[in-house]
């Protein structure tokens, strides 16, 4: 029974006074599944292993997203026109960390009992993830795009890390050195993938 045929016989028995018959509805055709609350678990390391995986591409959009630390370095030179807020309030903060900041989300919400592992991990923008919520792809009529390649869209990481590296005072600020450490690592790992690829 479709859910909304399911609500329309509800109401109908209420209208009735059946309201037994009502609850004997809702339990068999659309039932309350309460959601429980997990912890994340992933570490920001495997956050840049997802962002390089998914070749910085929003997988519930398909549009390209941009190192988090490249925005910051953009705060850090035009605070004044690239407002940065250390908790995102969107009246204070520039909408391209909504827009553009990768994260890292469950495909399947692990309220709903999906595993917090790999295999359901997903890199998508911030403003996406708050979107989806708890909700599945099914129930949100989205569909999930295919990864990039890193090779062909780093999220602008090299851009990054030529930026810090030309003005190390940068690194002072803890958001821009963490991103820095973790940039440089994944392309050095990336490097020496391509080296095994070749022999």
């Amino acid at each position: 029974m479709e859910k909304v045929h399911a609500l329309e016989m509800v109401a109908k028995e209420i209208l009735n006074g059946q309201i037994e018959r009502a609850k004997s509805i809702i339990k068999t055709e659309y039932p309350f599944n309460k959601l429980s609350s997990t912890g994340r678990n992933y570490t920001d390391k495997q956050k840049m292993t997802q962002f390089v995986r998914d070749g910085f591409i929003d997988r519930y959009s398909g549009q390209k997203l941009i190192n988090p630390g490249l925005l910051k370095v953009l705060s850090y030179y035009m605070p004044d026109v690239f407002p940065y807020h250390a908790h995102w309030k969107m009246e204070e903060c520039h909408n391209a960390y909504w827009e553009f900041v990768p994260t890292v989300d469950h495909i399947y919400p692990v309220a709903l009992g999906g595993a917090d592992s790999e295999e359901n991990w997903v890199s998508t923008s911030m403003l996406h993830n708050s979107i989806k919520n708890n909700w599945t792809l099914e129930q949100l009529q989205w569909e999930l795009y295919d990864a990039g390649s890193f090779q062909d869209w780093d999220g602008l990481t090299d851009l990054f890390v030529k930026l810090c590296e030309a003005n190390e005072t940068m690194l002072e600020d803890s958001y821009i050195k963490k991103w820095y450490r973790l940039s440089k690592n994944a392309i050095e790992e990336q490097k020496k993938c391509q080296l095994r690829q070749k022999y």
